[in-house]
């Protein structure tokens, strides 16, 4: 019987952006189910956004506090609230950015020093997180956000920078030493490892890098048997800690659980399933490209006559409101797509969605949250990386995996920025090839026995479950051996 002596407290500390907040805090309530006090330390405008699912927490008798510091906009040159504009050119921000993370420590610092919690867990980012843990004795755990593949792929590239040895760009390499024969070319590479030049935001990535090596260990959002080659190579050739605690979207279980992740969805679940129900199972295409991608109006139009072309239902996440799309939706294209077709604009329950028995196929950025998102609901992908750890997790699904088909993207573009235009004629013919024909079958019969290991992993005695036992017990042990001195 868990006593209050005993009884873990971890603080949070997720990166102020929606691809990191949501799955720390589904972590957050892993740890929770298992009887830990939770507290969550973000800004007031994320608190805000995240307000209803972790009031949803506290109803279920799981133990969730906040604590908000002021997020250091202004200080650094930013606009207030930069942190909650997804809109925002982040790219022209990112070394801002950098510089507010840092402005945190003290702020922070004193949050900890009050509450002393047992464990502290905060996003990669955060690069001055081991030495605040270490100062109150406490272990410092990672979380970056990424799959394992990506990790490790960077790392062997950083070690035996493979891309030195071609003469073009465009030109293959293959990734010396990682599992499956994984080959990239220069151009689906960072402008930082392509061409390193040392500025604010690398050499803070630098110092987080190095944090996280000298830190407790690191959380992975994955489950063992979906990576298990990489998650070999990361413990005994990278000889570093972690745990893999994941799919943790699969906490989520109850609709409401889906629905109220990160931003208010900008169309009620109740709409969203009335289209979805009429439709048959396997027969809509799901279409999003997470909270950061922009795409260019011409790339927007390709996307709809790509759609349109393809014959195939659909469902489409698009950034702004109906006034933006005067300058690229086609004529008439709502009118022709009407029943066939549902253009979502803003904010999607994605969970919802990819769960629906008609989605047959998902056509993604390759972000690491919808693609364990993808898998964890048995829908292959039609994948469209741009940027991050996006080329590595392309290689993961359709290379490693099998469940995905590349729509052909070559280049790495932050954020979609300067992205190489993808033809309609290209969207459509990968379209088909996932949601329709043999190959797709065998494409959806695969990702549905993926999807049932991925349940096992998270179920009692799962590979996850079991993860996330044993860290526990070591997060026990450390705070006992602590308490005795």
């Amino acid at each position: 019987m868990e006593t209050e002596s005993n009884r873990l407290h971890i603080s949070f500390l997720p990166l102020p952006a929606q691809g990191h907040m949501i799955p720390m805090i589904d972590i957050a309530k892993a740890f929770a189910t298992r009887g830990a006090k939770i507290t969550v330390i973000t800004s007031p405008a994320f608190a805000a956004i995240f307000s209803k699912q972790i009031e949803r927490a506290n109803q279920l008798g799981l133990e969730f506090h906040v604590q908000t510091v002021k997020f250091p906009s202004t200080e650094v040159g930013m606009p207030e609230g930069w942190e909650n504009t997804d809109a925002t050119a982040y790219s022209q921000n990112l070394p801002k950015f950098a510089e507010a993370l840092s402005l945190l420590r003290e702020p922070v610092l004193h949050i900890l020093e009050k509450h002393r919690p047992d464990c502290l867990v905060t996003d990669f980012f955060f690069a001055w997180a081991t030495d605040v843990a270490a100062r109150l004795k406490i272990p410092r755990l990672v979380f970056g956000g990424t799959s394992i593949i990506a990790v490790c792929a960077e790392e062997v590239i950083a070690r035996h920078q493979p891309h030195k040895g071609v003469s073009c760009d465009s030109e293959t390499f293959l990734m010396p030493h990682l599992p499956g024969d994984i080959k990239l070319t220069r151009n689906q590479l960072a402008e930082h490892i392509r061409r390193p030049v040392e500025n604010d935001f690398t050499k803070h990535a630098g110092e987080a890098l190095e944090a996280e090596v000298k830190s407790f260990g690191s959380i992975f959002n994955s489950f063992y048997e979906l990576e298990k080659d990489y998650a070999d190579y990361y413990r005994n050739f990278l000889g570093r800690k972690a745990w893999h605690v994941g799919p943790v979207s699969l906490c989520n279980s109850d609709t409401a659980d889906k629905v109220q992740r990160g931003k208010e969805a900008s169309i009620s679940r109740h709409e969203c399933l009335r289209w979805l129900d009429s439709k048959m199972p396997n027969s809509v295409v799901y279409v999003c490209f997470g909270s950061l991608t922009r795409f260019s109006s011409q790339q927007l139009v390709e996307i709809a006559k790509g759609l349109e072309a393809s014959q195939q239902d659909f469902l489409w996440i698009v950034k702004g409101d109906k006034s933006q799309e005067q300058d690229w939706l086609p004529e008439g294209f709502e009118e022709r797509m009407d029943g066939k077709g549902l253009i979502i604009r803003g904010w999607a329950p994605q969970l919802l969605i990819l769960d629906h028995e008609s989605i047959g196929g998902f056509v993604t950025h390759c972000g690491w949250n919808s693609t364990l998102e993808s898998i964890s609901a048995g829908v292959p992908m039609v994948t469209w990386p741009m940027f991050a750890d996006q080329f590595y997790n392309e290689k993961l699904v359709v290379e490693v995996l099998g469940i995905g088909a590349s729509v052909g993207s070559k280049s790495f573009a932050m954020f979609g920025e300067g992205a190489d235009l993808v033809s309609r004629d290209d969207i459509d013919k990968v379209v088909r090839r996932v949601m329709a024909g043999e190959e797709a079958e065998v494409m959806r019969r695969r990702a549905k026995v993926i999807r049932e290991t991925a349940r096992k992993a998270v179920a009692e005695g799962g590979s996850s479950d079991s993860d996330l036992t044993s860290l526990i017990e070591e997060l026990k042990q450390h705070k006992a051996a602590r308490e005795s001195k």
